[in-house]
């Protein structure tokens, strides 16, 4: 038995951490065994020493290995995953998962639920009548096997090891740590088993990572990890300096994404899903071209797709024949106070907004108001008149100090220009 004080001592001093010392973490969060003042300090002191790339193996295997493992792909060969580091209007798994079903390309998802400035897949799918997002690996197999795709919650026996950690890293300053994030991401992902696995990793104002060269650091991590676990895995550097998209919001998002998948999606949106679809697909030892996907969402397919998987998963078929969205009734218009091009967008600022107004958590039982939404009508680098509608807020109840405080997040200069959808891709 390695005992926790000489483990928190060798990292302390910097020192490397043996796989049997890494294991012995995990392990003691698994099992109640390591007190919550011990786990705390081994954050720390892992944020601040850090943790090379032998140790972040180590410890994305021992949490994964700390509970279940489906390994979904004996059963379903080629199955794929995707994870997304979150954004405002980041609704890309919603279109995605049904999308290369669609083309015959399986693919599961254990999604969460919003965490600060970015919503959670399964909070906007809870939005459909009957929806149950519950699933063990029978229910996934069975699912797939039916319709291509399973979406549905992290269960509490997948990486319990991670579940105590991830807890604690928002008290203990310890959220930005790579190796930690990597170590997190991975136990929950590689967990299902796929065959593959892409990350849309988010760089800009608005997403969870900002810099540019943080966010390439964490997308080659987290390739270079889950190909050392023997997973093969991509990744996509997006751009999150604006809103994804035009909606922003449960239900607003939930209405854009099924309008995607009948062909009559924002371009930004479809070149994002194309591009991850693109790539997970090749990973994963598809066929499917570009031109397939095109195709899917031009006639239809794709959205056929997510009402037949929607219907196995609970969701109710009237509400599926006939949709009904349902905004917030308090409706703001957010005017340009001068001509010029749009040239920021506080995206963050804006997403911690709407969590302000209740589209958001601002602890974990927070109540969620799916109607509160924004829809954005201008894109970085449009040019503008004074007095133009850049975007409207939709309210539960009128507040237009809060309205005003979303106008200033837009700033119109004499310049803008639109940055680049994707900034990179990692292999």
């Amino acid at each position: 038995m390695i005992l926790p004080y000489r483990i928190l001592e060798r990292k302390r001093a910097g020192m490397t951490l043996t796989t049997e010392e890494i294991r012995s973490v995990a392990q003691g969060a698994a099992r109640g065994s390591w007190s919550e003042g011990q786990l705390g300090a081994f954050l720390m002191a892992a944020a601040i020493r850090g943790l090379d790339a032998a140790e972040t193996r180590a410890l994305t295997l021992a949490m994964l290995e700390s509970g279940e493992r489906w390994d979904l792909a004996r059963d379903v060969p080629g199955v794929c995953d995707k994870h997304s580091t979150g954004g405002v209007g980041d609704k890309v798994s919603l279109v995605l998962a049904p999308l290369l079903a669609s083309c015959g390309v399986p693919i599961v998802m254990l999604a969460g639920r919003g965490l600060g400035h970015t919503a959670g897949t399964i909070d906007k799918l809870e939005v459909i009548p009957g929806m149950s997002l519950q699933l063990d690996r029978k229910r996934c197999v069975d699912l797939l096997r039916l319709c291509h795709m399973a979406i549905g919650g992290a269960t509490g026996a997948i990486a319990p090891a991670d579940r105590r950690l991830y807890a604690l890293r928002d008290v203990t300053a310890t959220v930005d740590s790579l190796p930690l994030i990597t170590g997190s991401i991975l136990s929950k992902k590689l967990a299902t088993g796929a065959a593959a696995v892409i990350f849309d990793v988010k760089s800009g104002n608005g997403a969870f990572l900002p810099e540019r060269e943080r966010a390439a650091e964490l997308a080659r991590m987290l390739v270079d990890t889950a190909k050392a676990l023997g997973t093969p895995a991509g990744a996509v550097l997006t751009d999150m300096s604006q809103p994804l998209g035009q909606w922003v919001g449960h239900t607003a998002e939930l209405m854009e994404s099924l309008a995607c998948l009948e062909g009559k999606g924002p371009a930004d949106l479809v070149e994002v899903t194309l591009v991850l679809c693109e790539e997970v697909a090749r990973l994963s030892g598809s066929a499917v071209t570009r031109a397939d996907l095109e195709s899917a969402l031009a006639a239809g397919r794709a959205r056929e797709h997510f009402d037949r998987w929607a219907a196995l998963q609970g969701a109710d078929p009237a509400w599926l024949r006939r949709p009904t969205f349902e905004l917030a009734p308090e409706e703001y218009p957010l005017h340009a106070q001068r001509a010029g091009r749009l040239a920021a967008v506080e995206t963050k600022q804006l997403g911690m907004l709407l969590v302000e107004a209740g589209a958001g958590r601002s602890h974990p039982g927070s109540h969620l108001d799916h109607g509160v939404s924004l829809q954005v009508h201008a894109r970085l680098g449009q040019e503008v008149a004074e007095g133009e509608e850049l975007a409207r807020l939709y309210l539960r109840t009128g507040d237009p100090g809060l309205a005003a405080r979303c106008a200033d997040c837009f700033t119109v200069a004499d310049e803008g220009e639109a940055p680049p959808l994707i900034l990179d891709r990692i292999a």
